[in-house]
């Protein structure tokens, strides 16, 4: 089975969501990070140290019994500035702020800050300074939510 669909089995398995990996060090530290499906806006609820310590117990024992040749595993909450990488993410947090970098220029742009109002039809409909805009979500490169903090 490939990384990436074992790693997503086993966090989905266990009732949370699998946010994103990497691999680095060439490819001996396994970093993981994940969410709770029904936490809301900005990661309300969050992920707890004993849902790490969890998630970190089962896949390391998945990942020997797959024969997964790693050397360190890290699991941890992708943090207030969350990456979106799946439709569903960019419609789940639609309101919140993100921060976004295309593969390809909009109109001599690469980068965008605004309001996410909408996804539909493969298209984020976010809100600027200077209007409305209207981005593919296969051109988008990165996204990260702009944390939000209120004292």
């Amino acid at each position: 089975m490939e990384l990436q669909a074992l790693l997503e089995k086993t966090v989905d398995g266990l009732g949370y969501e699998l946010v994103d990996t990497e691999l680095s060090n060439r490819g001996r530290m396994l970093r993981i990070f994940i969410d709770k499906p029904a936490a809301g806006p900005q990661g309300a609820g969050g992920v707890t140290v004993d849902d790490c310590a969890r998630v970190s117990n089962q896949l390391a024992r998945v990942l020997e019994v797959e024969d997964v040749d790693y050397d360190r595993l890290e699991v941890s909450s992708p943090g207030l500035d969350r990456p979106l990488k799946k439709a569903a993410d960019f419609a789940r947090f639609a309101g919140e702020q993100a921060r976004l970098t295309l593969r390809v220029p909009l109109a001599g742009r690469r980068n965008f800050t605004g309001v996410m109002r909408a996804v539909a039809e493969g298209k984020l409909q976010l809100e600027t300074e200077s209007g409305m805009v209207s981005l593919d979500l296969a051109n988008i490169d990165k996204a990260r939510l702009v944390p939000r903090i209120e004292f």
